[in-house]
């Protein structure tokens, strides 16, 4: 194969609304699977969860925080929420990232969790 020769790749087919619906709502199912250890309400509740990307390839790519930097579990979690999100068929890869800015406060929380520790 010299240079000049193109190489051929197999093009992405993009997913529809649907599949992406679908995803998304076994996305929500298994991060709500994940608990923050010192609070009985799940990550997906608690606004943890900033950002998901779903590729046409089915990669998955997480921006997630924690409700304080020094979390005991800031090592444990991401690879807990990359657990959970592999769980769904067809995913390939999962990639989870700790962030920290916007610094998480109450306010993310859903009126769910707000109920289930009596902040009403």
């Amino acid at each position: 194969m010299d240079d000049a020769t193109p190489v051929e790749t197999e093009a992405t087919t993009p997913l529809s609304q649907a599949e992406l619906d679908q995803i998304t709502d076994q996305l929500i199912e298994k991060l709500k699977t994940v608990f923050d250890p010192e609070i009985p309400v799940d990550i997906y509740e608690l606004g943890l969860i900033y950002r998901v990307d779903v590729s046409d390839d089915k990669d998955v790519a997480i921006d997630m925080t924690l409700t304080a930097p020094g979390c005991p579990v800031a090592g444990d979690m991401p690879g807990w929420v990359e657990d959970a999100v592999k769980e769904i068929p067809g995913i390939r890869n999962v990639t989870v990232d700790l962030v920290f800015d916007p610094p998480w406060d109450p306010s993310r929380m859903s009126d769910e969790a707000k109920l289930q520790l009596n902040m009403f």
